[in-house]
């Protein structure tokens, strides 16, 4: 059986984004699909300036939680090689990655696509990850939209 590459991390340290693709890369990989959150400069929507953003998180439950990410996407997308999920956290200006998923495959149409996407969504979902908004209106912590259900 392959070697089949995961990391799962929260980190205060800057993403190298090409280190963390090269690291779920394989010799048999032919394709790699990365989604980069970074931090907004301005929210269109609203005309909000955003100075910077604080993440937090408690990192033995929310790496627990990417893992659980990670082997939910094995399950669903069986060819896909490799996973990343990776967030940083601290004090975060614009223009600042603050969240990679990548996910990588021997080929693009093996749903390695569908992977990262479901990577993202997931992690906002279950991951205990908060986010402060510091910026031209005040400060204020900005609600995720999970709420967990008994046992999680």
């Amino acid at each position: 059986m392959n070697e089949f590459p995961l990391v799962f991390l929260i980190t205060e340290d800057e993403l190298d984004l090409n280190d963390l693709v090269n690291r779920i890369t394989l010799p048999s990989t032919g394709a790699a699909v990365m989604f980069t959150g970074m931090v907004r400069g301005e929210t269109i929507r609203d005309g909000r300036q955003t100075a910077y953003l604080e993440y937090e998180a408690y990192k033995p439950m929310a790496e627990a939680k990417m893992k659980q990410v990670a082997e939910e996407i094995q399950e669903r997308w069986p060819a896909v090689e490799g996973i990343a999920i990776v967030q940083r956290i601290g004090k975060l200006v614009p223009l600042t990655p603050t969240v990679l998923i990548a996910c990588t495959a021997a080929h693009r149409d093996s749903g390695v696509f569908d992977a990262a996407r479901y990577g993202i969504d997931r992690l906002k979902e279950i991951v205990p990850v908060w986010k402060k908004e510091v910026g031209s209106l005040g400060e204020e912590w900005v609600e995720g939209d999970y709420i967990p259900k008994a046992g999680e």
